[in-house]
């Protein structure tokens, strides 16, 4: 990782994490760094290393935050093989060195790229799932539209701020999305949770991800409702009081 990589995410790899990152991980030049909205920026990745990478929606890459030991997880948007190039919506929240390398970010700096692996396993959906998330699935939501095109989607989203949120989604030519302002107490899922029993009836598959309480407590009510196993698939991006969840 160049000088400018490693003062954006606050430390230098040691000897060690220096061929660790030779030996499995990309080199990879940010070309393109937009500001959506407060807190998200997008992020368009190039590197030789990506072309003729297969890539499938809901996979994730890593990004060594200065040292192969410390990497956040994104989900990619979209994958061009040919060109080498992918890009990410990242969304700042609370501290730590993910935040810091999105606050900090400049197009020509350099970093180092686990992946594209597994992460979530959707090839073997149909049609667009029922998506309930976050403002950090956004990117989810946009690879699974990109596969599903011609689809109906169904987004559930809790978010921070529903002006900020639309704002965003707009610009990455996302719609169908319902927006649901966190409440004390979590009393939103409550809202969200009125809306299950006539998404369960009509047979469709539950993709629940973001924040790991509410995908539990929205997870334990789908299931009462009689929708479980392959009809309800799962991804926690983050939890309260942990850092670099993936």
């Amino acid at each position: 990782m160049d000088s400018k990589a490693s003062t954006a995410s606050g430390t230098a790899p040691g000897r060690f994490g220096k061929l660790l990152i030779r030996m499995f991980m990309k080199q990879v030049r940010v070309t393109d760094v937009e500001t959506v909205a407060e807190s998200f920026r997008l992020v368009t990745l190039e590197s030789p290393q990506f072309k003729g990478v297969a890539w499938s929606p809901g996979q994730k890459v890593q990004i060594a935050m200065g040292s192969a030991f410390v990497a956040r997880t994104f989900t990619p948007i979209e994958w061009d093989a040919v060109a080498g190039r992918t890009r990410i919506l990242g969304y700042m929240h609370g501290q730590g060195p993910g935040n810091d390398w999105l606050q900090y970010l400049h197009v020509g700096d350099a970093c180092d790229v686990f992946g594209p692996r597994a992460s979530l396993d959707v090839s073997h959906l149909m049609s667009m799932p029922v998506v309930f998330g976050d403002e950090t699935s956004i990117g989810l939501l946009c690879a699974l539209a990109g596969q599903y095109p011609l689809r109906r989607a169904r987004f559930l989203l809790e978010v921070n701020e529903a002006a900020t949120a639309a704002k965003v989604l707009a610009r990455m030519g996302i719609d169908e999305v319902e927006l649901f302002e966190r409440a004390p107490g979590d009393m939103h899922l409550a809202d969200i949770e009125t809306r299950l029993p006539a998404l369960v009836a009509l047979g469709d598959t539950f993709l629940l991800t973001g924040k790991a309480s509410s995908i539990q407590r929205l997870g334990r009510r789908i299931k009462a409702l009689g929708a479980s196993g392959p009809r309800l698939l799962s991804k926690p991006y983050w939890a309260l009081g942990r850092q670099g969840l993936d």
